[in-house]
């Protein structure tokens, strides 16, 4: 029986798509990329016009050769590497390294493994996209440049085995920017007060909050001012303004792109976005289900397009209706279209809404159960009515000053039904369907309370794709391997679920900012992107992004080389004698940033923390105040006679005294600001050149 060949990257995949197509086809895997640049050399002739030198992955010959064998055996060949840039980049490899020519085989895809959409690929056959494929040949070719390039700058300037990149640098100076807005930032003082009264006939009490004073919107920022305020309104006669009642409904979530998942993955299950795309890639190629066998549970998982297929519309349709109710049924939330959005593939989605969470959980490992349950319940509330609620809301005015309150109703949960797990806490206060402006008041206590404002968050992974995303920097398949990359790189560290810059993401991202502005601009990296995208469109040459590139970056390369200093991070001789050789003790930089080490090494290993004192004087105690850090790198200050003096601070203190309170005040910025948030007092620091 004549065979045919269907080539795709991962064996996971193979005894999926083999159980589909029959004994008349052969399905093999290439494990991935079979050709690159090479690893030792920039690999790129910059001379002949940008021209990449691909060679065999080393490790990948026998698997080549036994794929070439079948070839030769095969009467048709098939390609049906991921549908995306870089499975599209690899499809073209491959028949480079087996030596196809054209007519020899045919490139297919689907965005979902099943047996409908395996088969119905093969009837629908087609060349190879050289506009996708130069998108990605663009996109490795700038990397490896900027990579290649920076990196050995990195080394001679710095340290060996840093690395700079084109993506990760920008997402680097993201968290360095945000770093410094937090250590910048000085709270705001601000009150807020409520109002409880006693209705007439009710045995609770009723709660406003003070919401305007005159025509303005409430801001009151001292106790002086909240005092006034109490003082005018203590003994005054209050009445219900108005009461409004309205409905509002609340639309379901659009379905999940790589974006929203990994960050609704991090939120609700705790995953870091690698787990997420991991356990992602597992539950598209396959997975054995009882009473299914191997089966694909969910779509493409790299995309980021909200798009649903018309057949997957219809088939959430019924389910809902058949689980739900016809009034349950909806037409689904669009997204807007934006420049950015490639809608080349479907949203994450299920395979079959059939098999429910609830069926797989058995054959699943937990996470595996958990990650497929969003993605599920997502869908289905993607496909649902909106919400429906009865709001009332209430003004109640003394004179001047004027207090609301609001509550809310849930008449129909629509797709909350299925998954709320943002949903709003609603105010189940049952006396404001009562209310009337005929209702009577008194006023039985007011709480006034202070606030101060709070810095912004530190990202975490989520906040960080987000972020990304919203900039154009990157795309689908590059946040997770990105923030993957800065984390192994030791240029960021995470502490729950907040990244912080380490010591060295600090000095490569001044380095970067210094000599490669460019590069660790979020704006450029996004023009890059587009520019990319007008290559897969058929609109730009690719080589045209390298040619406008490589100019002005090759100065930046050369400038760098010659007029950066070295940053010295270890090696440098302290006066801390080591007990076990009386050596003198010298500072080495390691993952979690500076230690000390003896220079006898490997003779005498003995090491210790280094304590770099931070040039102040301990606030409590008058010691040395010491620089320190956590485990996993954060900086901190801390006093050197600890634990007996348990002083610590995020923030470097100043051993000028708060002219206000007499406590002790840290550097913001440049602002010196009281460390007792209380007291709000802040100055500017004076410039001590």
């Amino acid at each position: 029986m004549a065979k045919n060949l269907v080539i795709v990257e991962s064996p996971a995949k193979v005894k999926t798509i083999k159980k589909f197509l029959g004994s008349s086809y052969e399905v093999v895997a290439s494990n991935g990329h079979v050709r690159d640049l090479p690893k030792s050399q920039l690999g790129i002739d910059v001379d002949n016009d940008f021209e990449p030198k691909y060679i065999t992955i080393r490790g990948k010959g026998q698997l080549l050769a036994a794929l070439r064998k079948q070839a030769k055996k095969a009467d048709k060949i098939y390609l049906a590497t991921d549908p995306d840039r870089e499975g599209e980049a690899i499809s073209w490899h491959l028949a480079a390294a087996l030596k196809l020519e054209d007519g020899e085989f045919s490139r297919i895809t689907f965005n979902e493994i099943t047996k409908n959409a395996v088969r119905d690929s093969l009837k629908h056959p087609r060349e190879i996209d050289m506009d996708l494929v130069d998108a990605q040949q663009a996109r490795r070719v700038l990397d490896r440049i900027v990579g290649y390039e920076i990196s050995p700058i990195l080394w001679a300037k710095v340290k060996r085995g840093l690395s700079a990149g084109r993506v990760q640098s920008a997402a680097l100076r993201m968290i360095c920017d945000r770093e410094d807005e937090v250590s910048a930032f000085i709270p705001k003082e601000y009150w807020t007060l409520d109002a409880l009264f006693n209705v007439e006939g009710e045995k609770k009490p009723l709660t406003a909050r003070l919401s305007k004073i005159g025509t303005e919107a409430a801001e009151i920022s001292s106790k002086e001012e909240m005092d006034k305020v109490v003082q005018d309104l203590s003994g005054s006669s209050f009445t219900v303004e108005s009461v409004k009642k309205s409905s509002r409904t609340k639309n379901p979530p659009l379905p999940f792109t790589t974006s929203t998942l990994q960050q609704e993955a991090s939120a609700q299950l705790n995953f870091s976005t690698q787990k997420t795309m991991r356990i992602a890639q597992q539950l598209y190629e396959g997975v054995s289900v009882k009473g299914h066998g191997t089966i694909a549970l969910i779509t493409y998982l790299r995309t980021d397009s909200t798009r649903v297929s018309k057949e997957a519309q219809e088939a959430a349709s019924s389910y809902i209706t058949g689980q739900f109710g016809k009034e349950y049924a909806g037409a689904g939330v669009s997204q807007k279209k934006e420049g950015r959005i490639q809608d080349a593939h479907e949203a994450i989605r299920p395979v079959n809404l059939e098999v429910s969470p609830s069926e797989a959980k058995d054959s699943l490992q937990r996470d595996q159960y958990r990650l497929y349950q969003l993605v599920w319940k997502r869908f289905l509330a993607s496909r649902m009515a909106p919400a429906r609620y009865e709001t009332t809301s209430v003004k109640i005015g003394s004179g001047k000053y004027h207090f609301s309150i609001s509550a809310s109703k849930k008449v129909f949960d629509g797709f909350l039904s299925v998954y709320n797990v943002d949903e709003e806490k609603e105010k189940k206060n049952v006396i404001l369907s009562d209310l009337s402006e005929s209702s009577v008041l008194s006023l039985d206590s007011l709480d006034p309370k202070q606030h101060f404002t709070q810095p912004p968050d530190h990202y975490t992974e989520a906040s960080l794709v987000r972020a990304m995303e919203e900039r154009g920097i990157g795309r689908p398949s590059t946040y997770a391997p990105t923030i993957t990359t800065l984390l192994a790189r030791h240029y960021i560290l995470k502490e729950k679920k907040s990244l912080y810059v380490t010591e060295i993401g600090e000095v490569v991202n001044g380095i970067m900012k210094e000599s490669f502005p460019d590069i660790v601009d979020p704006n450029f990296t996004a023009r890059v992107e587009d520019s990319l995208d007008e290559v897969e469109n058929g609109k730009r040459e690719w080589k045209t992004i390298l040619r406008e590139f490589y100019p002005g970056f090759e100065k930046e390369v050369k400038a760098a080389d010659e007029e950066l200093e070295k940053v010295e991070l270890h090696d440098e001789e302290t006066d801390v004698i080591c007990e076990n050789c009386g050596r003198h003790m010298v500072i080495k930089y390691g993952p979690h940033g500076k230690f000390l080490a003896c220079p006898g090494f490997p003779e005498c290993r003995n090491t210790k923390p280094y304590l770099e004192k931070a040039g102040v004087k301990c606030p409590l105690c008058g010691r040395e105040v010491i620089i320190r850090r956590t485990k996993k790198g954060r900086r901190y200050y801390g006093c050197e006679g600890y634990p007996e003096c348990n002083f610590i601070s995020w923030q470097k203190p100043s051993e000028k005294r708060c002219p206000k309170c007499g406590g002790y005040m840290v550097e913001k910025g440049n602002k010196l600001v009281c460390a007792d948030e209380n007291c709000g007092y802040v100055e500017k620091k004076q410039d001590e050149s």
